[in-house]
């Protein structure tokens, strides 16, 4: 295998592992939103948990598959703002795909073939999750960077 191979395998298992560690944060954040969520929306909550939850998998498989060892899921994670209600769970639900979809748009980047194709659907599945708790769509979604500067801004906001 030639140094050009490797380091892309390394790339692509560097941007796996940070996917994967995203996907264990939103099934624990999923956890709070369902918890949190109005009954009118808790079908959709536990459409996205469970989707979290096949990504996480599938990752899993895919970083062993590159010769990494998974990253565990922590015990718990800091949430980035208070989750009160379920206006609070809404706007925490979107944050979670904005920032999945993130990570996503990097393991696009370091990947090819049918694994970029993989990441891409995960982007975009994120990026509708987020409109749809969010009620409108950014301009670039999974780039923050970006978004942030079609909105005129240089600091991201949860």
């Amino acid at each position: 295998m030639s140094q050009a191979v490797d380091a892309a395998d390394a790339g692509e298992l560097t941007a796996a592992q940070a996917a994967l560690a995203a996907e264990h944060a939103a099934v624990y954040g999923y956890g709070v939103v369902g918890g949190r969520i109005g009954r009118e929306r808790r079908a959709e909550a536990r459409t996205a948990y469970d989707a979290h939850r096949a990504r996480r998998d599938a990752l899993t498989r895919r970083v062993r598959d590159l010769g990494g060892r998974p990253v565990a899921a922590a015990a718990a994670y800091a949430l980035p703002f208070a989750v009160p209600d379920a206006a609070a769970a809404v706007r925490f639900a979107a944050v979670l795909e904005d920032r999945v979809a993130g990570v996503y748009s990097d393991l696009v980047r370091a990947s090819s073939g049918a694994s970029r194709r993989d990441a891409a659907g995960a982007l975009r599945e994120a990026a509708v999750r987020a409109v749809r708790w969010r009620g409108e769509s950014v301009a670039f979604p999974g780039l923050a960077e970006r978004a942030d500067a079609a909105l005129g801004s240089a600091t991201p906001t949860p």
